[in-house]
Protein backbone atom coordinates (compact mmCIF):
# COMPACT_ATOMS: atom_id res chain seq x y z
CA UNK A 1 0.00 0.00 0.00
CA UNK A 2 1.29 3.50 -0.82
CA UNK A 3 -1.24 5.68 0.96
CA UNK A 4 0.34 8.96 2.13
CA UNK A 5 -2.77 10.89 3.18
CA UNK A 6 -5.36 10.35 5.86
CA UNK A 7 -8.50 8.50 4.78
CA UNK A 8 -11.65 10.18 6.08
CA UNK A 9 -13.42 6.83 6.58
CA UNK A 10 -10.71 5.25 8.74
CA UNK A 11 -12.31 6.29 12.07
CA UNK A 12 -15.44 4.35 11.04
CA UNK A 13 -13.78 1.66 8.96
CA UNK A 14 -11.57 0.38 11.79
CA UNK A 15 -14.08 -0.43 14.51
CA UNK A 16 -11.80 -2.80 16.45
CA UNK A 17 -9.69 -0.71 18.85
CA UNK A 18 -7.53 -3.74 19.66
CA UNK A 19 -6.57 -4.02 16.00
CA UNK A 20 -5.91 -0.27 15.75
CA UNK A 21 -3.42 -0.46 18.61
CA UNK A 22 -1.97 -3.80 17.52
CA UNK A 23 -3.19 -5.71 20.58
CA UNK A 24 -4.59 -9.13 21.31
CA UNK A 25 -8.10 -9.11 22.76
CA UNK A 26 -6.73 -10.55 26.01
CA UNK A 27 -4.67 -7.42 26.71
CA UNK A 28 -5.06 -5.92 30.17
CA UNK A 29 -4.75 -2.25 31.15
CA UNK A 30 -0.96 -2.38 31.53
CA UNK A 31 -0.46 -3.90 28.10
CA UNK A 32 -2.89 -1.40 26.58
CA UNK A 33 -1.02 1.53 28.12
CA UNK A 34 2.40 0.19 27.14
CA UNK A 35 1.35 -0.32 23.53
CA UNK A 36 -0.38 3.05 23.34
CA UNK A 37 2.74 4.84 24.54
CA UNK A 38 4.86 3.01 21.97
CA UNK A 39 2.48 3.90 19.12
CA UNK A 40 2.10 7.51 20.28
CA UNK A 41 5.89 7.84 20.28
CA UNK A 42 6.07 6.46 16.73
CA UNK A 43 3.43 8.91 15.51
CA UNK A 44 4.61 11.99 17.42
CA UNK A 45 5.69 14.90 15.18
CA UNK A 46 9.18 14.82 16.73
CA UNK A 47 9.75 11.54 14.99
CA UNK A 48 9.08 13.05 11.57
CA UNK A 49 11.61 15.87 11.55
CA UNK A 50 12.74 16.20 7.97
CA UNK A 51 9.85 14.17 6.58
CA UNK A 52 7.56 15.59 3.94
CA UNK A 53 4.46 17.46 5.03
CA UNK A 54 2.05 14.75 3.80
CA UNK A 55 3.72 12.04 5.88
CA UNK A 56 3.79 14.22 8.98
CA UNK A 57 0.12 15.12 8.53
CA UNK A 58 -0.80 11.44 8.08
CA UNK A 59 0.96 10.52 11.32
CA UNK A 60 -0.74 13.37 13.22
CA UNK A 61 -4.20 12.46 11.93
CA UNK A 62 -3.70 8.78 12.71
CA UNK A 63 -2.69 9.61 16.25
CA UNK A 64 -5.43 12.12 17.03
CA UNK A 65 -8.38 10.67 15.11
CA UNK A 66 -7.77 6.91 15.18
CA UNK A 67 -5.23 5.84 17.80
CA UNK A 68 -6.26 8.17 20.64
CA UNK A 69 -9.98 7.25 20.40
CA UNK A 70 -9.03 3.56 20.32
CA UNK A 71 -7.02 3.99 23.50
CA UNK A 72 -9.92 5.75 25.20
CA UNK A 73 -12.09 2.70 24.48
CA UNK A 74 -9.58 0.28 26.00
CA UNK A 75 -7.93 2.03 28.91
CA UNK A 76 -10.65 1.07 31.43
CA UNK A 77 -11.83 -2.45 32.20
CA UNK A 78 -15.50 -1.60 31.64
CA UNK A 79 -14.80 -0.16 28.19
CA UNK A 80 -12.74 -3.23 27.28
CA UNK A 81 -15.58 -5.50 28.37
CA UNK A 82 -18.06 -3.52 26.25
CA UNK A 83 -15.71 -3.68 23.26
CA UNK A 84 -15.30 -7.44 23.60
CA UNK A 85 -19.05 -7.86 23.83
CA UNK A 86 -19.46 -5.91 20.58
CA UNK A 87 -16.81 -7.97 18.80
CA UNK A 88 -18.32 -11.22 20.02
CA UNK A 89 -21.74 -10.13 18.80
CA UNK A 90 -20.21 -9.49 15.38
CA UNK A 91 -18.68 -12.98 15.38
CA UNK A 92 -21.99 -14.59 16.36
CA UNK A 93 -23.73 -12.71 13.56
CA UNK A 94 -21.16 -13.96 11.04
CA UNK A 95 -21.42 -17.49 12.36
CA UNK A 96 -25.21 -17.43 12.09
CA UNK A 97 -24.95 -16.82 8.34
CA UNK A 98 -22.07 -19.16 7.51
CA UNK A 99 -18.74 -20.37 8.95
CA UNK A 100 -16.03 -17.72 9.03
CA UNK A 101 -13.72 -18.01 6.01
CA UNK A 102 -10.50 -16.13 6.70
CA UNK A 103 -8.73 -14.13 3.99
CA UNK A 104 -5.35 -13.22 5.49
CA UNK A 105 -2.57 -15.77 5.94
CA UNK A 106 -2.25 -15.41 9.76
CA UNK A 107 -6.00 -15.83 10.23
CA UNK A 108 -6.09 -18.92 7.99
CA UNK A 109 -3.17 -20.39 9.89
CA UNK A 110 -4.93 -19.71 13.19
CA UNK A 111 -7.98 -21.64 11.98
CA UNK A 112 -5.78 -24.67 11.39
CA UNK A 113 -4.14 -24.70 14.81
CA UNK A 114 -5.06 -27.42 17.34
CA UNK A 115 -6.59 -26.18 20.59
CA UNK A 116 -3.41 -26.58 22.62
CA UNK A 117 -1.49 -24.26 20.28
CA UNK A 118 -4.19 -21.66 19.77
CA UNK A 119 -3.27 -19.14 22.47
CA UNK A 120 0.47 -19.06 21.78
CA UNK A 121 0.10 -18.78 18.00
CA UNK A 122 -2.51 -16.04 18.27
CA UNK A 123 -0.40 -13.91 20.62
CA UNK A 124 2.70 -14.38 18.48
CA UNK A 125 0.83 -13.54 15.27
CA UNK A 126 -0.58 -10.32 16.74
CA UNK A 127 2.86 -9.33 18.03
CA UNK A 128 4.49 -9.99 14.63
CA UNK A 129 1.93 -7.87 12.77
CA UNK A 130 2.06 -5.05 15.32
CA UNK A 131 5.83 -4.74 14.88
CA UNK A 132 5.43 -3.28 11.39
CA UNK A 133 1.94 -1.78 11.70
CA UNK A 134 3.14 1.86 11.63
CA UNK A 135 6.54 1.41 10.01
CA UNK A 136 6.14 2.61 7.35
CA UNK A 137 2.83 4.42 7.78
CA UNK A 138 1.64 3.14 4.44
CA UNK A 139 1.22 -0.33 5.98
CA UNK A 140 -1.27 0.80 8.60
CA UNK A 141 -4.43 -0.01 6.67
CA UNK A 142 -3.50 -3.49 5.41
CA UNK A 143 -1.95 -4.67 8.67
CA UNK A 144 -4.79 -3.28 10.79
CA UNK A 145 -7.25 -5.17 8.59
CA UNK A 146 -5.26 -8.36 9.17
CA UNK A 147 -5.20 -7.75 12.92
CA UNK A 148 -8.94 -7.17 12.94
CA UNK A 149 -9.59 -10.42 11.10
CA UNK A 150 -7.17 -12.28 13.37
CA UNK A 151 -9.06 -11.03 16.44
CA UNK A 152 -12.40 -12.09 14.97
CA UNK A 153 -11.10 -15.55 14.09
CA UNK A 154 -9.71 -15.95 17.60
CA UNK A 155 -13.04 -14.99 19.15
CA UNK A 156 -14.79 -17.30 16.67
CA UNK A 157 -12.63 -20.20 17.84
CA UNK A 158 -13.21 -19.29 21.48
CA UNK A 159 -16.97 -18.98 21.02
CA UNK A 160 -18.92 -20.36 23.93
CA UNK A 161 -16.25 -19.67 26.54
CA UNK A 162 -17.47 -17.37 29.33
CA UNK A 163 -14.61 -14.88 29.31
CA UNK A 164 -11.29 -13.86 27.80
CA UNK A 165 -8.62 -13.98 30.47
CA UNK A 166 -6.20 -11.10 30.62
CA UNK A 167 -2.58 -12.14 30.44
CA UNK A 168 -0.16 -10.25 32.64
CA UNK A 169 3.10 -11.23 31.00
CA UNK A 170 2.69 -10.86 27.25
CA UNK A 171 3.01 -13.95 25.05
CA UNK A 172 2.23 -17.18 26.88
CA UNK A 173 4.92 -19.82 26.75
CA UNK A 174 3.77 -23.30 25.82
CA UNK A 175 5.01 -24.62 29.18
CA UNK A 176 2.70 -22.17 30.97
CA UNK A 177 -0.48 -23.35 29.30
CA UNK A 178 -2.57 -25.31 31.80
CA UNK A 179 -3.35 -28.83 30.52
CA UNK A 180 -6.95 -29.38 29.50
CA UNK A 181 -8.70 -32.37 31.11
CA UNK A 182 -9.12 -35.33 28.69
CA UNK A 183 -12.91 -35.06 28.45
CA UNK A 184 -12.78 -31.34 27.72
CA UNK A 185 -10.02 -31.88 25.15
CA UNK A 186 -12.19 -34.42 23.32
CA UNK A 187 -15.07 -31.96 23.24
CA UNK A 188 -12.86 -29.19 21.83
CA UNK A 189 -11.37 -31.47 19.18
CA UNK A 190 -14.88 -32.51 18.16
CA UNK A 191 -15.91 -28.87 17.83
CA UNK A 192 -12.91 -28.07 15.64
CA UNK A 193 -13.48 -31.13 13.47
CA UNK A 194 -17.11 -30.14 13.01
CA UNK A 195 -16.14 -26.64 11.91
CA UNK A 196 -13.86 -28.05 9.21
CA UNK A 197 -16.73 -30.28 8.11
CA UNK A 198 -19.18 -27.36 7.97
CA UNK A 199 -16.78 -25.31 5.87
CA UNK A 200 -16.31 -28.31 3.59
CA UNK A 201 -20.07 -28.50 3.05
CA UNK A 202 -20.10 -24.87 1.89
CA UNK A 203 -17.18 -25.49 -0.46
CA UNK A 204 -18.93 -28.58 -1.82
CA UNK A 205 -22.13 -26.63 -2.48
CA UNK A 206 -20.04 -24.22 -4.56
CA UNK A 207 -18.26 -27.10 -6.33
CA UNK A 208 -14.93 -26.00 -4.86
CA UNK A 209 -13.73 -29.58 -4.43
CA UNK A 210 -10.01 -28.96 -3.69
CA UNK A 211 -10.91 -26.68 -0.77
CA UNK A 212 -13.54 -29.13 0.44
CA UNK A 213 -10.92 -31.90 0.43
CA UNK A 214 -8.46 -29.70 2.36
CA UNK A 215 -11.04 -28.98 5.06
CA UNK A 216 -12.12 -32.61 5.30
CA UNK A 217 -8.54 -33.82 5.63
CA UNK A 218 -8.21 -31.59 8.69
CA UNK A 219 -11.54 -32.83 10.04
CA UNK A 220 -10.48 -36.46 9.61
CA UNK A 221 -7.13 -35.75 11.23
CA UNK A 222 -9.00 -34.53 14.31
CA UNK A 223 -11.78 -37.13 14.24
CA UNK A 224 -10.81 -40.09 12.03
CA UNK A 225 -13.85 -42.18 12.94
CA UNK A 226 -16.60 -39.87 11.62
CA UNK A 227 -18.39 -41.60 8.75
CA UNK A 228 -19.86 -38.36 7.37
CA UNK A 229 -16.39 -36.86 6.98
CA UNK A 230 -15.22 -39.87 4.97
CA UNK A 231 -18.30 -40.04 2.76
CA UNK A 232 -18.13 -36.35 1.85
CA UNK A 233 -14.41 -36.44 1.07
CA UNK A 234 -15.06 -39.56 -1.00
CA UNK A 235 -17.60 -37.63 -3.05
CA UNK A 236 -15.15 -34.74 -3.41
CA UNK A 237 -12.46 -37.11 -4.69
CA UNK A 238 -14.98 -38.64 -7.05
CA UNK A 239 -15.76 -35.20 -8.47
CA UNK A 240 -12.02 -34.74 -9.04
CA UNK A 241 -11.97 -38.05 -10.97
CA UNK A 242 -9.85 -39.68 -8.24
CA UNK A 243 -11.77 -42.94 -8.08
CA UNK A 244 -9.19 -44.81 -6.03
CA UNK A 245 -9.24 -42.28 -3.21
CA UNK A 246 -13.03 -42.11 -3.40
CA UNK A 247 -13.29 -45.88 -2.85
CA UNK A 248 -10.93 -45.75 0.11
CA UNK A 249 -13.08 -43.20 1.91
CA UNK A 250 -16.42 -44.74 0.95
CA UNK A 251 -15.06 -47.92 2.50
CA UNK A 252 -14.08 -46.06 5.67
CA UNK A 253 -17.45 -44.33 5.88
CA UNK A 254 -19.29 -47.65 5.75
CA UNK A 255 -16.87 -49.15 8.22
CA UNK A 256 -17.74 -46.52 10.83
CA UNK A 257 -21.43 -46.29 9.90
CA UNK A 258 -22.89 -49.01 7.66
CA UNK A 259 -26.01 -46.84 7.26
CA UNK A 260 -24.23 -43.64 6.18
CA UNK A 261 -26.71 -42.27 3.59
CA UNK A 262 -24.21 -40.53 1.29
CA UNK A 263 -21.87 -43.52 1.17
CA UNK A 264 -24.73 -45.94 0.59
CA UNK A 265 -26.09 -43.80 -2.23
CA UNK A 266 -22.80 -43.74 -4.08
CA UNK A 267 -21.99 -47.38 -3.32
CA UNK A 268 -25.30 -48.26 -4.96
CA UNK A 269 -24.58 -46.09 -7.99
CA UNK A 270 -21.03 -47.49 -8.25
CA UNK A 271 -22.39 -51.00 -7.75
CA UNK A 272 -19.91 -51.67 -4.95
CA UNK A 273 -20.60 -54.36 -2.35
CA UNK A 274 -19.36 -54.87 1.19
CA UNK A 275 -16.93 -57.78 1.08
CA UNK A 276 -15.89 -57.53 4.74
CA UNK A 277 -16.95 -55.17 7.53
CA UNK A 278 -14.03 -52.87 6.78
CA UNK A 279 -13.64 -53.46 3.08
CA UNK A 280 -15.56 -52.45 -0.03
CA UNK A 281 -14.81 -54.08 -3.38
CA UNK A 282 -16.13 -53.82 -6.92
CA UNK A 283 -19.16 -55.92 -7.74
CA UNK A 284 -18.66 -58.49 -10.46
CA UNK A 285 -21.58 -56.91 -12.25
CA UNK A 286 -20.30 -54.51 -14.92
CA UNK A 287 -21.21 -50.86 -14.50
CA UNK A 288 -22.92 -49.20 -17.40
CA UNK A 289 -21.81 -45.73 -18.39
CA UNK A 290 -24.52 -43.09 -18.34
CA UNK A 291 -22.61 -40.61 -20.50
CA UNK A 292 -19.96 -37.99 -19.96
CA UNK A 293 -21.37 -36.53 -16.74
CA UNK A 294 -20.65 -37.46 -13.14
CA UNK A 295 -21.87 -41.02 -13.42
CA UNK A 296 -19.86 -41.49 -16.59
CA UNK A 297 -16.92 -41.69 -14.20
CA UNK A 298 -18.28 -44.86 -12.66
CA UNK A 299 -17.44 -46.97 -15.69
CA UNK A 300 -13.79 -45.94 -15.61
CA UNK A 301 -11.16 -48.01 -13.88
CA UNK A 302 -9.45 -46.32 -10.96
Amino acid sequence: MSQTSFSADWPNQFSDPYAILGLAVAADDRRVLKRYRAVAKLLHPDGFVGADAATTELATQLLTRVVNPAYQRLKQEKERADTLATLRFRVRRFNRDEPLLAQSVPARQLLQKPPQELEVFYEQAVDALATSQFQPLGQFESITQQLSELNLVYLYLKMGEPMIREKRSGIVAASQVKPIPPVETAQIVSTYGRRHYQRAIIYAKNANWPQAIAELRDAIRLEPDKAEYHSLIAKAYLMQNLMGMAKVHFRQALKFNPKDPLALDYVTRLKLVLDKPDRVTNSSTPVKSTGNGLFGLFSRKP
